[in-house]
């Protein structure tokens, strides 16, 4: 497991000009603790300035913390930077971090070099990356002849050729048509949930995010601001609920008699009838009063659940609020 508590990273810059330059003290990151266990798939979420950047370079340990505590696997990164990156590997959106006047073979052979990995482990780990990506056929084609979705699933190869515990990807799919983009999801899924690689996930695309990650940490201006899943983030944000009600042969005698017993239990009730049936906003739970009041009218449901909010309404929520 991945744990990092209290991390923060300082920088010293020089201000003004000729004669009259001073040093000043930039805080990119001032207080960030998150955990990472394997098999899960960790997101981290903040707009720009928020110390994104800063947090994923000093956990691949590219910079040294100023201060705080990180632990990889009881290994103490900050004072064993090199036994942490045999551990890890990045991978980035675009097109960086790959050679494209090499082929696609020569590329995964040399990051393999870099590692150390035997010739003999390393051609048969490529074999079967190759086949895992969907790039089989293609070894010895120039990558600059590829396409982006290709050079994203050699990315993808270039990033488990050290056959890393934990990955660190940076919005991998920025750039990408949703075939491709949804392709990598799912090898994204799969690395965490049948090969047990703790994941961690920068991505600009709430949906993205929504569907793949176990947790979220949220940071604002180096900070970390809230984390949890998304019904949990969504539960700390919002304090009503939303439910969608549809009655077969609705008419506006059963909406009249559904609004006055609503405003009876509920005085802040909002209910509004749109094309999809009856919204209606409440300060506590309604389903089974819902449920109860159409079974005693005899009115009967076509469909009703709670409106969930979608984490991005959920994340704009919480930056309104900082």
């Amino acid at each position: 497991m991945i744990i990092a508590e209290h991390l923060q990273k300082t920088y010293s810059v020089k201000v003004g000009k000729g004669l009259k330059t001073e040093k000043q003290q930039i805080r990119a990151v001032k207080d960030i603790s998150l955990q990472i266990e394997k098999g899960n798939i960790v997101g981290l979420l903040g707009i720009n300035g928020a110390g994104k950047t800063t947090t994923i370079k000093m956990l691949t340990t590219l910079l040294a913390p100023t201060a705080g505590i990180y632990t990889m696997d009881s290994i103490d990164a900050i004072k064993y930077p090199k036994e942490v990156k045999k551990r890890i590997n990045m991978i980035a959106g675009g097109e960086r971090m790959i050679y494209w006047r090499l082929t696609a073979f020569e590329n995964l052979w040399y990051f393999g070099q870099l590692y150390n990995i035997p010739n003999n482990i390393l051609k048969k780990r490529i074999e079967e990356l190759f086949d895992l990506v969907g790039l089989k056929g293609k070894e010895n084609v120039p990558v600059e002849t590829f396409s982006k979705g290709m050079k994203q699933r050699l990315q993808i190869a270039r990033g488990l050729v050290n056959d890393p515990e934990y990955l660190f990807l940076d919005e991998p799919t920025i750039g990408l048509d949703a075939v491709v983009s949804k392709e990598l999801r799912q090898h994204v899924k799969y690395l965490a949930k049948q090969q047990n690689k703790g994941i961690l996930l920068t991505s600009h695309y709430m949906g993205e995010i929504e569907e793949l990650c176990d947790y979220i940490y949220l940071l604002n201006d180096g900070i970390l601001i809230e984390k949890g899943t998304v019904k949990e983030l969504a539960n700390k944000t919002f304090h009503r609920k939303n439910y969608l009600l549809n009655i077969y042969n609705t008419t506006n005698d059963i909406l009249d008699t559904l609004v006055t017993i609503l405003k009876s239990i509920d005085p802040s009730v909002i209910i509004r009838q749109e094309n999809d049936g009856v919204h209606i906003n409440s300060k506590d739970s309604m389903s089974l009063e819902l449920s109860r009041i159409c079974t005693v009218k005899g009115w009967y449901i076509k469909e009703l659940y709670e409106q969930e909010p979608c984490l991005e309404d959920t994340i704009l929520q919480i930056s309104k609020e900082v």
